[in-house]
């Protein structure tokens, strides 16, 4: 295993991260809308509201009441719901916790002195955020070593009790800022373990298939089924559908997906009516310029709610909207109409992610950060269009936290007596 992640605490990534604001379940959809484009992982985590204000609470009183993560699919796929449709404006001031699937162990509170390899272990098991308390500078000691002292691995805090750590040295220890607390997602340890690379070596440089991570087991429909049935159940990890065309060789060709990441900063109302409509292909691509566009229905837009990171928005204007799948974001190229028919169509915004089984785990770290995305769809090495599987955080996770490889002594030996022959 990397020392990277033995002498690094998860108080080294809190460096710089704002003060967790808390989304409690009270809150309307609307308002999830606007958090969710500024999150990360496309998605937030949501609280039952704290029952007296100015009350410090302990690590269990914050568990019971995180409640789960909203993530942009489930809001499309609660939009798209027929009563919904029929009243948009009413299911945007729906609360949240109608729409949160409720899960607390999706979320786990750590101290700032937990080594890092401990919280990829939670992480790998199936812990989505970190919640550790804001703290002051490390004092006397660099981060890097701040867990040690006297050869010593120190324990976590133990809030409960103040006197079991009476005996902690100050010079090593964080001193946390009462109730406030930062968020870590695990795009947050994927963007640390890219910049340490080196330490980690050979494993970066290794093929995913090599490394075994590749997931075959992921969540598919095919394109000509209705879009709706991708969310008769969501995945949850990753939070993604691919939408794929069965081949005549018993493989599948993927030409797009249903996710949170596509959908993460979409027209959520236009989504919603699109995957209530239409089949899952016409879902991921230009429909309208296959469709006429007097067949298309109008529905109502509240653009403070479509066009969040609009300055110009103004909020309670509802106002007719021809529907369009380019409004949903899915078309980079809207001038050309020659592309209506190809299967170009698919290569625009809509285009799923995707690598080979020979790309390197950090070829596909970066990808996946590049992109703001939660999986990497993964092809066969030969043929781009045959669909193996997909890989997520907790496969990456699953990677670089493995025993790093021995060389076998036998073999050294046996390479340095043909050197020296030589």
């Amino acid at each position: 295993m990397a020392s990277v992640f033995l002498y690094h605490v998860v108080g080294d990534l809190t460096v710089g991260k704002p003060e967790l604001v808390e989304f409690t379940e009270t809150q309307t959809v609307e308002a999830a809308i606007r958090a969710i484009g500024e999150s990360t992982e496309c998605g937030i985590p949501v609280w039952k509201t704290r029952s007296q204000k100015g009350l410090i609470e302990n690590a269990e009183m914050r568990r019971k009441r995180f409640v789960g993560i909203l993530n942009s699919l489930d809001i499309v796929a609660f939009l798209a719901r027929e009563e919904c449709l029929a009243d948009q404006e009413k299911a945007m001031k729906t609360p949240v916790s109608e729409v949160v699937l409720p899960d607390n162990s999706l979320l786990k509170e750590l101290d700032p002195a937990t080594r890092l390899i401990d919280a990829l272990e939670m992480m790998k098991q199936g812990v989505k955020r970190l919640l550790v308390p804001k703290s002051v500078v490390w004092r006397g000691m660099s981060k890097r070593f701040s867990i040690l002292y006297n050869g010593k691995w120190l324990k976590n805090i133990d809030t409960s009790n103040p006197a079991a750590n009476a005996n902690r040295p100050s010079s090593s220890s964080p001193v946390p800022i009462r109730d406030k607390f930062c968020c870590l997602s695990r795009e947050d340890i994927i963007r640390f373990i890219i910049g340490c690379l080196g330490a980690l070596a050979p494993i970066p440089l290794s093929s995913i298939y090599s490394l075994g991570i590749i997931n075959p087991n992921y969540c598919s429909i095919e394109a000509s089924r209705p879009a709706i049935d991708a969310t008769q159940k969501l995945p949850s990890d990753p939070p993604a559908v691919a939408v794929i065309d069965p081949m005549a060789d018993d493989y599948n060709k993927i030409i797009g997906e249903i996710s949170a990441t596509k959908l993460w900063k979409c027209d959520y109302l236009a989504a919603a009516w699109a995957l209530a409509n239409f089949s899952a292909g016409q879902f991921v691509m230009g429909v309208e310029d296959n469709i006429s566009s007097s067949s298309l229905p109008d529905f109502a837009v509240n653009p403070m709610v479509t066009n969040a990171n609009t300055a110009n928005s103004r909020g309670g204007i509802v106002r007719p909207k021809k529907f369009s799948s380019r409004s949903i974001g899915f078309v980079s190229n809207p001038t050309n109409s020659s592309l209506s028919v190809s299967r170009s169509m698919y290569r625009g915004r809509s285009a799923p992610l995707t690598c080979k089984e020979t790309s390197s785990l950090a070829a596909v770290m970066a990808q996946m950060l590049s992109h703001r995305a939660t999986h990497v769809w993964v092809t066969d090495a030969e043929n781009e269009d045959h669909l193996v599987g997909v890989v997520g955080y907790a496969d990456i996770l699953a990677a670089v936290t493995r025993p790093l490889p021995t060389t076998n002594p036998e073999t050294h030996s046996c390479s340095s007596m043909l050197i020296n022959q030589a």
